[in-house]
């Protein structure tokens, strides 16, 4: 079974608003990255829930049969990248996610709103 982008951007957003997750922004990286279809970038309090939102997220797309091909920086849990191929996930800790800025860098992607 394949799942598309949209419903694995869904899956993930999910996720990370179930461990608490606080400023989940997703990216339409569509028409301007070769990169992925989407970013969701999103924020932990702490170094336990970075972990906890990763794992959680790595947990989910699993369970709907998406290959998790990669995850950095579980173990300093300050910057997680999860790379889920059609959207890749980016988990700051609250103190990081300032200063890497990924919104502004990516300032011409559409911001994917959620009903």
């Amino acid at each position: 079974m394949t799942v598309n982008a949209d419903k694995l951007l869904e899956v993930t957003v999910a996720a990370a608003e179930e461990k608490k997750a606080t400023r989940i922004v997703a990216l339409n990286l569509k028409e301007i990255s070769l990169v992925a279809d989407y970013f969701v970038i999103c924020s932990g309090n702490s170094d336990v829930q970075v972990q906890a939102i990763a794992n959680e997220i790595r947990k989910q797309a699993e369970m709907i049969g998406v290959r998790v091909r990669g995850i950095e920086g579980m173990d300093s849990a300050r910057w997680v990248l999860i790379d889920l191929g059609d959207v890749v996930v980016h988990v700051f800790h609250r103190d990081e996610r300032d200063y890497y800025n990924l919104e502004r860098l990516w300032s011409d992607a559409k911001v994917v709103e959620f009903a």
